[in-house]
């Protein structure tokens, strides 16, 4: 496969190799951060103290924006541990439950169950409950707070649903991996704003279910068909595949459902792709099948390869471009020379010697997409640059959550929560066990317990579909404790079930509050 130029780790380069002048820095931290940075491999782009990053394409104020919403986010979370803390050091206090709910209320701005803070002086408190009590209030403030807190950075979003239709697409269809470094693919990565032609469905391996998806398909295409979607009867469907690898640790902290197995991991995203084509041209004839793209996605630095397809829509994969290398070699370049730089890559990789025989070039809306998102990923790469160093401090798991069963899609943001999609937890069973045993380094080892929200959507619009939607949630609540009855048994697993309208306003509104009895 490609490989990326070796740069020096103290120098921003620009297409010819050589250092790009007059370039300050607006990274905080100490100069032994940032070399512990690059010892652990090359960023896309290192700088250095007194300098700055800035590429021509990059949208700075999208960065910004998006700075402040990540802050925003995760600041809810970060103040959990030390509140319970100070809370803990209050226990035996006359006056604790007033102590606490003021202290909760301040820190953290929801208050915390009576019955676990009444109980404190006579067993002590129940900090594993409390902890994830605190954990899903969080992310249900995170929630209620999204249109709010995403507002800035939406508006400011070009690739929209317009665009996608001036690519010829009605509705583009994402399944990535499940991995917890994934969510922030829209927002962050691909810089696409959610919207109603955007529909993500993530999947351990971004191994997507072939039957779930050719249903997907069909109601799309009976919208198509029956005028619901607006100039429908010219656009297409198109499926996009993401996996991801991780360009310093391959062998540790790849796509786990693949064994961090780089190539496994291109291929059977690839394969599931293909077999998508080929079952739908199978069942309704030839010509029927969507349009299909692969990216692939390193989670260390959030740059992308976006692989090309034919004038077939066949895809290759070895067939790609680098964006990382994209921001490299034309740093430095203005605007209008940067854009035409990028264009010349993709044209030459279409047509590049050694490549698989393709069958002639892709087709323009295509073109024009692939072209939209390289460009839109260099403003992530330098995201990275500017508030990571460069290279994320943590290139594998730190969610703070597992979530069961579909996930919740308001908020998108790296590292969250690790999803498992399943009906049923026997269904999911592989997934929900990766999940266990990442919470077991991250939460048992420390004395906390396992978070699980278990979370399925409904539709208000259909006959009883929120009762269904309660009653799949206590299965697999009960299911999953069942599934884990050590970590039940010691109270180092609890779960909490909630139900979101896809089209009404109930957003992951929760059926039990009571983390206490989430164990039992």
């Amino acid at each position: 496969m490609q490989q990326s130029p070796a740069i020096n780790p103290r120098r921003v380069l620009n297409a010819n190799g050589d250092a790009v002048p007059e370039i300050r820095s607006r990274l905080g931290g100490s100069r032994h951060a940032e070399l512990s940075h690059v010892e652990k491999g090359n960023p896309a782009c290192v700088i250095g103290t007194g300098q700055r990053c800035e590429h021509a394409l990059v949208d700075a104020e999208l960065n910004r924006r998006l700075a402040t919403y990540e802050a925003t986010v995760r600041g809810r979370f970060t103040r959990i541990v030390d509140t319970l803390k100070a809370i803990s050091a209050e226990q035996h206090e006359l006056d604790f439950v007033v102590r606490a709910q003021r202290m909760a209320l301040d820190r953290l701005g929801f208050e915390l169950p009576a019955d676990l803070l009444a109980e404190a002086w006579v067993s002590g408190l129940n900090l594993r409950a409390l902890h994830s009590y605190c954990i899903f209030r969080s992310f249900k403030t995170c929630i209620d707070q999204v249109d709010t807190d995403q507002a800035p950075w939406r508006e400011r979003v070009v690739l929209d649903a317009a665009f996608i239709t001036s690519c010829g697409y009605h509705t583009l269809d994402v399944s990535p991996c499940a991995d917890g470094r994934l969510q922030g693919l829209l927002p962050f990565v691909l810089r696409l704003a959610p919207n109603e032609n955007v529909f993500v469905k993530a999947y351990a391996g971004a191994m997507f279910d072939i039957e779930s998806d050719m249903g997907d398909w069909s109601a799309r295409e009976l919208e198509r068909l029956t005028g619901v979607i607006p100039n429908g009867e010219s656009l297409n469907y198109l499926k996009l595949a993401v996996y991801h690898f991780s360009s310093s640790h391959a062998c540790s902290q790849g796509c786990a459902a693949h064994g961090s197995n780089d190539k496994l991991a291109i291929e059977s995203a690839l394969g599931r792709l293909n077999e998508l084509r080929s079952a739908i041209d199978n069942t309704y004839g030839v010509g029927a099948a969507p349009e299909i793209l692969l990216i692939g996605l390193d989670t260390d630095l959030d740059a992308l390869r976006i692989h090309l397809p034919d004038a077939n829509g066949d895809l290759n994969p070895y067939r790609y471009v680098d964006t990382g290398a994209l921001y490299r070699d034309t740093l430095g370049l203005s605007r209008d020379t940067a854009r035409a730089a990028i264009a010349d890559v993709v044209a030459r990789t279409e047509t590049a010697d050694g490549w698989a025989e393709g069958q002639g070039r892709m087709n323009d809306g295509m073109l024009r997409l692939v072209l939209a998102l390289a460009e839109a990923n260099l403003s992530q790469i330098e995201y990275v640059i500017q508030h990571h160093a460069g290279r994320y401090v943590v290139i594998g798991h730190d969610e703070a959550f597992i979530c069961a069963g579909e996930a919740t899609n308001y908020v998108q943001m790296r590292n969250k929560y690790y999803y498992a999609h399943l009906e049923t937890v026997e269904e999911g069973a592989a997934d929900m066990d990766v999940g266990v045993k990442i919470f077991t380094e991250l939460n048992v080892k420390h004395g906390l317990a396992v978070p699980v929200l278990v979370h399925f959507y409904y539709s208000s619009r259909v006959p009883g579909s929120r009762a269904r939607a309660l009653l799949r949630a206590r299965r697999v609540k009960a299911a999953t404790l069942a599934r884990y009855p050590v970590l039940a048994a010691q109270g180092l697993i609890n779960c909490q079930m909630a139900v979101s309208d896809r089209h009404g306003t109930e957003r992951c509104g929760f059926v039990e509050d009571n983390v206490a009895d989430a164990g039992h």
